[in-house]
């Protein structure tokens, strides 16, 4: 459970922080529409897109803006003391839950499709009965998941989809605006640089054509960490091709025993079924898209979900 500080009203503006995409200007502009709202708003993007930073600058357009914005992951195990509170067994210390934290202000569920199905009903019930504890809550819920397929699946509880998609935003992947990655890469290179006090004035064609091509499976936030690498090993005026890290580092936080890279290391197998796990997740299951990003045919990719499933591994036993 986290308070957030993202930034403001005038910077998401003036600097046009998601880029100038219409598709993206649109979003945004429903966003600021939104700060005019008490009702949930339910943002939908893929990892790394800008999810928390549009719930923070509705939260900014609003009257709440001076009260507390508190960010709560639902993949969290604790989540249900996180959320309502709970009271410390040694101390018999009661612990004030995010909803409480939060009166007055707006709470974050990020991941919301992480909940467990029965703690859905639930919070659920709960949310909708706000006014009757004297909380004062404005909800926000986060997800990279299609929420609607996982209620047609028997996945998620129609009751709180309904509660939390009273207002829905949408942010488009920044690979499906092409003149956006040109544009963000001048803004973030810019504001890494004068922060840093650094000489650099921009990336040499090569760097270029290689960032405009990439598939950036998570996004803004990829983005802006790979120039931030790249501007501390760079040693001239220009980003150059040989100091990108593109591509790098994609299995972290999972396996056996770290590398001096930071990647912790596994078997072939158990490798590629984990990347397997992440294209479908981060396609919301779309098998063709996960095919797509994994370089392999439909075909090919069925074939490893069934050898999986066969296998009694859980989430591919349970894949739709």
């Amino acid at each position: 459970m986290n308070p957030l500080n993202f930034l403001t009203h005038e910077e998401l503006i003036e600097k046009k922080f998601f880029g100038m995409d219409q598709k993206i200007l649109k979003a945004v502009d429903h966003a600021q529409n939104l700060g005019l709202s008490k009702a949930p708003v339910l943002v939908n993007g893929e990892i790394g897109s800008g999810k928390k930073t549009i719930c923070s600058f509705i939260h900014q357009q609003s009257i709440r803006k001076e009260r507390p914005l508190i960010l709560v992951d639902c993949q969290a195990k604790d989540i249900e003391h996180q959320l309502l509170g709970h009271r410390d067994e040694e101390t018999q210390r009661f612990h004030r839950g995010a909803l409480e934290e939060g009166h007055g202000g707006s709470v974050i569920l990020e991941n919301i499709d992480a909940l467990g199905e029965e703690f859905q009903k639930k919070i659920c019930k709960i949310l909708g009965e706000l006014s009757d504890y004297d909380l004062d809550v404005r909800i926000f819920a986060t997800t990279t998941k299609n929420l609607s397929k996982l209620v047609a699946a028997g996945r998620f509880s129609r009751a709180l989809f309904m509660f939390i998609s009273t207002n829905t935003i949408t942010l488009p992947p920044l690979r499906e605006r092409k003149d956006d990655i040109r544009y963000l890469m001048n803004l973030f290179l810019s504001n890494f640089v004068t922060k840093s006090n650094l000489n650099i004035i921009d990336f040499d064609e090569v760097s270029i054509d290689k960032m405009m091509n990439f598939y950036w499976t998570h996004n803004l936030s990829e983005l802006k960490s790979v120039i931030e690498t790249s501007c501390e090993k760079a040693t001239g005026e220009y980003i150059t091709s040989d100091i990108l890290t593109l591509g790098e580092r994609k299995i972290l936080g999972l396996g056996i025993d770290n590398d001096e890279d930071g990647v912790k290391l596994m078997s072939l197998k158990e490798a590629e079924r984990l990347l397997i796990k992440k294209a479908l997740i981060h396609t919301s299951e779309n098998r063709t898209q996960a095919a797509k990003i994994l370089g392999v045919s439909i075909r090919t990719l069925r074939n490893k979900i069934n050898e999986y499933r066969n296998d009694g591994t859980n989430y591919f036993v349970n894949l739709r």
